[in-house]
């Protein structure tokens, strides 16, 4: 089992999902450089946290052109693992590989704290070692995480189930008041439709250990080894 974890001009959250990857899980892992046009053989595609490109026009609207982008397009479409994890999820948005855009926070600050989400799909290869309606207390660090679709795109969203986290209270309840980006209807984290890509602007690398403050993460990184082991 191999992961690869792309670094793009302006990532800073790669070191980390590399070193949650490398010495939490034990797993292989590569970094991956925004300019390569292969993936190295990799089955897992990581796509970290950062400002890409320092964020300039929108966030990750100028990493949607990265060489490498080709390749992970063709990967996820052959129904490859793909995660974008907050700028990663936005580079995913711009992309097209996910729907919807992201907005600033409601706040217009950046937002660095633990937050919790709910699990709202466990039937994924990112959520299989969680229940349905689990509470998972990771970090958002961020400035554009208010995540917004059409009315149609999120009653589709609804339908198919893409909707896998949602930021809510410890209790799993759906608060205003823990909202912290003022995302429609709560979204912290989506699918898409065939269920191989995933972005959610929470750092689940940052939430992989004890020490860390939780290690609620490691649940995201561990039902992806599952799933690609065939557990699950």
């Amino acid at each position: 089992m191999k992961f690869g974890v792309i670094t793009f001009p302006g990532s800073n959250c790669d070191y980390d999902c590399y070193k949650a990857i490398q010495d939490v899980l034990k797993e292989d892992v590569v970094f991956l450089w925004h300019n390569q046009t292969s993936l190295d053989g990799c089955e897992c595609i990581i796509l970290p946290g950062g400002f890409s490109y320092g964020d300039y026009l929108r966030t990750g609207a100028i990493a949607r052109f990265s060489p490498i982008m080709k390749e992970v397009k063709k990967f996820a479409e052959a129904g490859g693992l793909v995660i974008g994890i907050c700028n990663g999820f936005q580079i995913l948005l711009e992309s097209g590989l996910l729907p919807g855009a992201m907005l600033n926070n409601k706040t217009l600050r950046f937002i660095c704290k633990y937050v919790y989400l709910r699990v709202d799909n466990e039937n994924t290869p990112f959520t299989n070692r969680c229940t349905k309606g689990q509470v998972l207390k990771i970090p958002i660090a961020h400035s554009d995480g208010n995540y917004f679709i059409s009315k149609i795109g999120l009653e589709k969203l609804k339908m198919q189930k893409q909707i896998v986290f949602r930021y809510c209270d410890p209790n799993g309840n759906l608060d205003i008041n823990f909202n912290p980006n003022g995302a429609l209807d709560f979204i912290a984290g989506i699918k898409n439709e065939k269920g191989n890509v995933l972005g959610m602007m929470p750092h689940p690398e940052r939430s992989s250990e004890t020490i860390l403050g939780s290690e609620d993460g490691r649940y995201i990184f561990e039902s992806m080894v599952e799933h690609l082991k065939g557990i699950i």
